[in-house]
C-alpha cells in the first residue's frame, strides 16, 4: 500500500464510510450513498484506477453530494468530485516534478504520479496560469488563491 492510498484509507476511516466492492449501477466504477455513509466501488480495478474512483467518491462525500436527474447539476457535482479527488491525490511539488519531467506530457506525467489522465486533467483544471505565475483554486478578488508559484 502507497502512502496515498493510506492516506486515502484513513479519510476513509475518520469519515464513518463503508466500503463495499460489489458493482456499481449503469457500468460505473463507483457510487455513493452519502446519507447511508456507504460508498460501492467495481471489484478488480488496476490501483491507479481504484485510487482515483476512491477518491472522486470521497468528495461526494465531502460535499454531501445527492444524485441529480437535472444535468447540469449532475455534471457540476461529478466535476466537483473529480477536482476534490485529484486535490487530494496529486501535491503541487509532485505535479511541478513531473512536468518538467516530461514536458507536460499528460500520459507519462499520469503514470508517474499513479493517477489516471481524468484525474490529472482534474487537477490541471484548477491551475491558473498568468504570465509566470501559477495560482491553485483562484477565486475573484486579490489574494483568492489556495496556492501560488512561480513557473518558467
Amino acid at each position: 500500500m502507497t502512502p496515498i492510498d493510506s492516506y486515502l484509507a484513513d479519510l476513509v476511516e475518520q469519515a464513518g464510510i463503508t466500503i463495499e466492492y460489489k458493482r456499481p449501477r449503469e457500468g460505473r466504477d463507483g457510487e455513493s450513498f452519502v446519507d447511508r455513509k456507504l460508498t460501492r466501488l467495481r471489484p478488480g480495478m488496476h490501483a491507479r484506477l481504484h485510487r482515483c474512483v476512491l477518491a472522486h467518491e470521497l468528495g461526494h462525500h465531502a460535499f454531501g453530494h445527492h444524485p441529480s436527474p437535472f444535468g447540469p447539476v449532475h455534471a457540476k457535482q461529478e466535476r466537483a468530485a473529480e477536482e476534490w479527488g485529484a486535490l487530494r491525490l496529486i501535491s503541487l511539488d509532485d505535479y511541478r516534478h513531473v512536468e518538467e519531467i516530461h514536458g507536460g506530457h499528460v500520459g507519462a506525467m499520469a503514470l508517474d504520479l499513479g493517477v489516471m489522465r481524468s484525474t490529472l486533467e482534474a487537477f490541471r483544471s484548477v491551475l491558473l496560469r498568468v504570465g509566470d505565475t501559477a495560482y491553485v483554486q483562484p477565486r475573484l478578488g486579490r489574494g483568492q488563491y489556495s496556492h501560488r508559484f512561480e513557473v518558467a
